[in-house]
């Protein structure tokens, strides 16, 4: 098992950048690929970007290619998700999630894909 804290989330103005974190402890972080999801109110849990296991293969929501950034640090254990030129469409609960089953595959959108999940943490963007 692997816990997952989410940090970084807020209140931002349309326009505005927000950087994500989210802290692994409990299992070998560089053994998984990384995924970000969001949910806003009424709305299923969509994927937003992933991120393998040596952080040289990403992939991302279409949607949100060239606004949003995810990286990680395995020496820190953590990856991160830039957001910037935030919408209001943007706000949501963003969650991170661990991939150990296929940790070197670029291109695994699916929530079944990702074992281990974080609480979220609370964007919300302002007109």
């Amino acid at each position: 098992q692997v816990q997952l804290v989410e940090s970084g989330g807020g209140l931002v103005q349309a326009g505005g950048s927000l950087r994500l974190s989210c802290a692994a402890s409990g299992r070998t972080f560089s053994n998984a690929a990384m995924g970000w999801f969001r949910q806003a109110p009424g709305k299923e849990r969509e994927f937003v970007a992933r991120i393998t296991w040596s952080g040289g293969v990403t992939d991302y929501a279409e949607s949100l290619k060239g606004r949003f950034t995810i990286s990680r640090d395995n020496a820190k254990n953590t990856v991160y998700l830039q957001m910037n030129s935030l919408k209001p469409e943007d706000t949501a609960v963003y969650i991170c999630a661990a991939d150990f089953t296929l940790p070197g595959s670029p291109i695994r959108r699916l929530q079944y894909a990702y074992q281990n999940w974080g609480q979220g943490t609370q964007v919300t963007v302002s007109s």
